[in-house]
């Protein structure tokens, strides 16, 4: 038997299978909030694809004309990337109706995560004290800003970063770039999406410095072999150029450091 905690000085018995059936109802309110962020986001195709999606590829984006002006602005010519145009191609028959079904997809789940966050609330409220909720209660707003967050740094500057490295490299002025739209859309997605998963780090330490597993002078102690995994986590989520990884560890190094502030904020030895 499990037990479910109510609010007051009772609980109440579940078993296995009460919880499952709570949990499958939690899963099926998900999966129609991310149906019909698919849907809204399907018949907006034209402003999700040439205003956000293809957006990054050309020299007029906003990332770009930035960089440009703060080049100027400190003489760093090199910051002015101008002259990026990447030109796409589809090469199957329905490539281009599979890329918005997929890209629909991925953009309904991004707009449903913080109901999805918030559905997960819903589903352990029950099983905590008053005192684990008033963490928790925050947990979800945090987790939801977390993720967006990280959608929106890769998608502002990860990406036109990475886009204008491996959009324009040449081996050779004989050999002219045309990448297909599959390519295109599976390194945006993929950036995007592991960004967004990347900055629930804090979250993390957040649960494991809760439960007592690492504390803030472990995190402290161990700076130098975390600076090693932030660089291999880096590699891993991004292209291969040097640019976008170390754009990416830039943040990622940052939610390390609010980690340890995290961890030492809630650690049970720090309400001693």
């Amino acid at each position: 038997m499990f037990k479910k905690r109510a609010s007051g000085a009772g609980t109440k018995e579940m078993s296995f299978w009460d919880h499952l059936g709570e949990l499958r109802k939690r899963l099926f309110r998900m999966l129609i909030a991310v149906s019909i962020m698919t849907v809204v986001a399907f018949l907006n195709r034209n402003f999700i694809f040439d205003k956000v999606i293809l957006a990054p590829k050309d020299s007029d984006f906003i990332t770009y004309r930035w960089l440009c002006k703060l080049g100027k602005l400190i003489h760093a010519d090199s910051l002015c990337m101008m002259d990026t145009h990447i030109k796409l191609i589809n090469y199957n028959l329905s490539g281009q109706f599979m890329t918005h079904m997929t890209i629909s997809m991925v953009v309904g789940l991004i707009l449903a995560m913080p109901y999805i966050f918030w559905q997960l609330w819903q589903f352990i409220k029950p099983a905590l004290y008053e005192r684990e909720r008033k963490y928790a209660r925050s947990a979800v707003f945090v987790m939801s800003f977390l993720f967006m967050l990280g959608v929106l740094f890769s998608y502002y500057f990860m990406v036109p970063w990475t886009l204008n490295f491996l959009g324009t490299y040449q081996v050779s002025t004989m050999v002219e770039n045309q990448i297909s739209l599959s390519s295109y859309i599976s390194t945006v997605v993929s950036v995007i999406l592991w960004m967004g998963v990347t900055f629930e780090f804090p979250i993390v330490v957040f649960i494991l410095a809760r439960l007592g597993i690492i504390t803030p002078e472990f995190l402290k102690v161990n700076r130098k072999y975390a600076f090693i995994v932030v660089l291999i986590v880096a590699a891993i989520i991004t292209p291969p150029d040097v640019f976008s990884q170390v754009i990416a560890t830039i943040p990622l190094w940052a939610l390390y450091e609010v980690s340890i502030l995290v961890a030492k904020r809630v650690s049970p030895k720090a309400e001693v």
